[in-house]
């Protein structure tokens, strides 16, 4: 669980992966502020948190699950994901087009949907 030099302890992971399903069993949205918030991630907090969300990622990816990841966005008025999550997803070959378009808009509130409907809890 580690990006490079950023790493994530077992605790903050679990947390995270707690407050992911937390949010799609609620279904709804969670902010990368209010994350960090509540996991109270220590500095750099918010490149700790992205670097988890892009390994949570790959590993959805790699199992042929929806992108858990894809249930947190930006505070700002797009309600999407931060363009880094685009570029990490094309990297996954799950997305194609510009981090900012109508393309990424049409595929996260897709992907959003399809993480509301999986089971993810044969995981745990």
């Amino acid at each position: 669980m580690s990006d490079r030099s950023v790493r994530i302890s077992r605790a903050h992971w679990d947390a995270l992966l707690a407050e992911l399903a937390d949010a799609q069993r609620q279904r709804h949205l969670v902010t990368y502020r209010a994350l960090v918030e509540r996991l109270q991630l220590p500095a750099p907090a918010m490149q700790t948190l992205t670097a988890a969300l892009e390994h949570l990622a790959a590993l959805d990816a790699r199992a042929e699950r929806p992108l858990r990841s894809a249930l947190v966005i930006s505070q700002g008025a797009s309600r999407l994901p931060r363009p880094g999550f685009f570029e990490c997803v094309a990297r996954l070959g799950r997305f194609v087009g510009a981090a900012d378009g109508t393309a990424a808009a049409s595929w996260h509130a897709g992907e959003v949907a399809r993480v509301f409907e999986y089971d993810y809890t044969s995981l745990h």
